[in-house]
């Protein structure tokens, strides 16, 4: 073939591509569907022009067009990689693993679901084997949800649905495609009733060997890229290589799922490739592979439609009717998950709430698309596969998917609206309403201010004032009319504004370098829970968000006992250090939204509201100081150094600001500019490197800061050191439960506690102890503690705590106070030991 006139065609294919979009828009039709049309028009009228006697003129074009290489290997080793590596890097990880629950259920029981109720539903319908059917079930379980989030995301639906159907997406595709290769197996050797649970025994086999290839395979490109960190263009083509060799190297070396190695590879490159790319790279990384995967999907779509009309050539009137099995099989199956699993999940409390209309909206928006019908033609070029089963599955594979793409395409808008999801909700429509009037007030004294600056005509300022003044108080007159918007409302939107807000502060000081590329991935998930927090549950979501964001987490629990079973510090060190720099983080962003509740959100809302915003802005601020706090005390000077950091990347920001402009004002030359610029990467990139923090805890600064222990002697404070552990508690955790056995003393580093016995409750703080009562009059606990807030505890064995309470003075009049202030006699308690060692 002409390589001249496939070049042209190719050109031509990404010109469809470029006017597909704005069509799509037009038209208000999900932007794959155009795709599949025009595709499948291409397809149509190259047959025509080949086989009409009109004209010959055209026949070259229409034989490169139907000559086109298209094969099923250039979709799932070309197009499907590019895909689904660009949506892992594309994707919040930290967010998605907080619904993992439903994500799981649509990706992977969905589409097993999908697959048995297809397969046994032909079954019964037709005279194909049990592996036909099944395999043809895997190859419909497939879906394209871009047409449903594109239109969520118009609609501003809740962030957390949208993220919930990408995730979705991504995996549905790996789970179907390795349940396609087990079942073409059995199609391959003949088998006609394979056994459902061989098959399903090799499933987790094939999935733990493509993730384990993935996740190597990304680990070393990311070392590889940390080495060329000043080659930008390096890095990114060995960004470029990894998800094909993952792919290639999964199938062909181990025969596992080069889906899920693709997977794999994306996510750990997100996971740890920001912590080791600089951050311009990593950004441009990322945008290059939009526009890789823009143009994958476009081709995969286009190519893909234009083999419909070649599927379709021996289509018979009972492939209609198995069609139409297919059809209500799968829907079926869906709205069994939708409609009966995930509200049960989350009666359960495994998964977010999903409204009804929403589900409805996700069940219609079950589209097929490239990969359903890539999944086809492999089966169609098989000569494995015999001839009669190789027409069906192209036939009903493709007849499926034109009814997904032409019935629920073209009408998914319309259903959205029939649901009500297209519509602002009261709440919404009023406050949009005070905004309008509020927003017309500012332009009217920003205008006032430009026509006395310009010196403009009299008369031209008067009539347009005049009637900016009647749009004014219409707008007014309007809102006043919303006056009835309840406090509780008000609150809810002045926190999802406000955490709006901090999120676009946290973006800005990320480009600004302020906050390190390592931190904002977690800076950003914790202003999005609070932002899904505020607009699910009011201000108790909100609260519930900000207590989470300054908790100790379960991987920072394992990191500990890791430390302290086996030894293995290195989690650990990485997880404090990330936390310190995480909460100077948040210090740093909450600082600056105190000004945008008095300029902005005051004026919409009113002072009460905004009075409340400071209260609970106040409370953040207090948590995340005595986090800090706490992290201080433990690792004194660590976080001087951080701070030491912050500064000298601030300062190079400003350097560069300064420099940019004497270029840009003609002060300094091209040749002057780069040198300095260059010096200045060299130092950004020293600033960068985050201070090593030794994790060998220093119990001895530590319990010298106790007054407690103010009496003990070098050599005992290090023993002391010795003998206590270290535990992590998060706010609301209960440390000691009533009539718990007494075995252990609490020394407070940080934080604070609350004792409940009786019906009366103390509060304890740093430098107080808790639990020694129970141990000294040797009767079962009576009190419950539990932590207020984030808090360190120092924990001390009966053994020694009494050895100890027999050599300090100080200990003792301790536990004499505390015992007189909960009315107990000081004589009751027991004599104490010797030496805490």
């Amino acid at each position: 073939m002409d390589i001249v006139l496939v070049t042209t065609v190719i050109a031509s294919l990404f010109l469809v591509i470029g006017v597909a979009e704005p069509l799509a828009s037009r038209l208000r039709l999900p932007y794959t569907v155009i795709l599949a049309v025009l595709g499948i028009l291409i397809a149509v009228a190259a047959t025509f022009f080949l086989r009409t006697e009109l004209t010959d003129a055209l026949n070259p074009v229409a034989e490169a067009i139907l000559g086109l290489p298209i094969r099923s290997n250039v979709f799932l080793y070309v197009f499907l990689p590019t895909l689904l590596f660009q949506a892992t890097l594309g994707m919040n990880l930290r967010r998605m693993l907080d619904d993992w629950v439903p994500i799981l259920v649509l990706a992977v029981v969905a589409v097993v679901a999908a697959t048995l109720s297809v397969g046994y539903a032909l079954s019964w319908a037709s005279a194909l084997p049990l592996a036909s059917c099944l395999l043809i079930g895997a190859i419909v379980s497939t879906t394209d949800p871009s047409a449903v989030v594109s239109i969520f995301r118009s609609l501003s639906a809740p962030r957390r649905l949208a993220r919930i159907i990408e995730g979705e997406s991504l995996l549905n595709d790996a789970a179907a495609i390795a349940l396609f290769g087990l079942f073409m197996g059995f199609v391959m050797l003949g088998t006609k009733d394979p056994s459902l649970g061989d098959a399903l025994a090799r499933f987790p086999v094939l999935i733990a060997g493509g993730a384990f290839v993935g996740w190597l395979a990304a680990r070393v490109a990311v070392w590889v890229m940390a080495l060329f960190s000043h080659h930008e263009l390096a890095q990114i083509s060995i960004s470029v290589a990894l998800p094909y060799l993952a792919y290639i190297g999964a199938e062909q070396s181990i025969g596992a799922s080069g889906v899920i190695a693709v997977v794999a590879a994306g996510l750990t490159l997100n996971l740890t490739g920001p912590g080791h790319i600089p951050p311009q790279a990593w950004t441009n990384l990322r945008e290059l592979w939009d526009v890789l995967a823009h143009w994958a999907g476009a081709l995969i779509f286009i190519l893909a439609a234009l083999l419909i009309p070649r599927l379709l050539e021996e289509v018979r009137l009972e492939d209609f009717v198995l069609v139409g099995v297919v059809v209500l099989a799968a829907i079926a199956a869906r709205a069994v998950i939708l409609f009966g699993l995930l509200p049960l999940l989350t009666a359960l409390k495994l998964s977010p709430a999903v409204e009804r209309p929403y589900r409805a909206a996700i069940l219609w928006g079950g589209l097929r698309g490239a990969v359903t019908l890539a999944l086809a033609l492999a089966v169609t070029e098989s000569f494995r596969v015999p001839d009669g089963i190789q027409r069906v599955v192209g036939i009903l594979a493709t007849g499926f998917t034109l009814f997904t793409l032409i019935v629920q395409g073209t009408t998914l808008r319309w259903v959205i609206g029939r649901l009500g999801l297209d519509r602002l909700s009261p709440i919404d429509e009023a406050l949009s309403r005070q905004v309008v009037a509020v927003a017309l007030q500012t332009v009217r004294e920003d205008i006032a201010r430009t026509t006395e600056n310009y010196d403009l005509s009299h008369d031209t300022v008067r009539s347009e004032a005049k009637r900016f003044g009647e749009r004014l108080d219409a707008a007014v007159s309007t809102a006043e009319e919303s006056a009835d918007i309840l406090d509780r409302d008000r609150v809810t939107l002045g926190l999802i504004a406000l955490a709006g807000h901090e999120r676009d502060t946290i973006l800005a000081r990320v480009r600004e370098r302020t906050i390190s590329a390592r931190m904002a991935e977690q800076v950003l998930s914790d202003a999005d829970r609070l932002i899904e927090g505020a607009r699910t549950q009011g201000r108790s979501g909100y609260q519930r968000a900000s207590r989470r964001s300054v908790a100790y987490g379960r991987a920072f629990r394992a990191a500990v006992l890791l430390n302290a079973r086996l030894g293995l510090s290195g989690p650990l060190a990485r997880l404090t250090a990330d936390r310190f720099e995480l909460l100077l983080s948040q210090r740093l962003i909450l600082r600056d939204l105190d000004t945008f509740i008095d300029g902005r959100i005051r004026r919409i809302h009113g002072r009460r509201v905004a009075e409340l915003l400071h209260e609970l802005l106040a409370r953040r601020v207090e948590a995340v100081e005595t986090a800090l706090e706490g992290l201080r005390l433990q690792y004194p000077g660590y976080a001087e150094k951080l701070e030491r950091r912050f500064i000298r990347r601030t300062a190079l920001r400003l350097e560069e600001r300064e420099y940019t402009a004497m270029r840009e004002d003609g002060l300094i030359g091209a040749e002057v500019y780069t040198a300095l610029m260059q010096d200045l990467g060299a130092r950004r990139a020293a600033a960068e490197e985050r201070p090593r923090l030794d994790i060998a805890l220093r119990r001895a600064e530590l319990v010298r800061q106790f007054p407690l222990f103010a009496d003990l002697d070098k050599t005992a404070l290090k023993r002391l050191g010795r003998a206590l552990q270290t535990r992590y508690v998060n706010a609301g955790e209960v440390v000691i439960r009533k009539d718990s056995a007494a075995k252990s003393v609490f020394f407070i580093a940080s934080g604070a506690v609350e004792l409940e016995t009786a019906g009366q409750t103390w509060r304890l703080g740093r430098g107080e102890m808790f639990g020694q009562m129970a141990i000294l009059i040797r009767k079962a606990r009576r009190t419950e503690v539990r932590a207020i807030a984030p808090s360190t505890l120092l924990v001390l064995d009966e053994t020694r705590f009494r050895r100890f309470l027999g050599r300090s003075t100080a200990l003792q009049a301790a536990v004499r106070a505390s015992a007189e202030k909960r009315g107990i006699e000081p004589q009751r308690l027991l004599p104490a030991g010797d030496d805490p060692s």
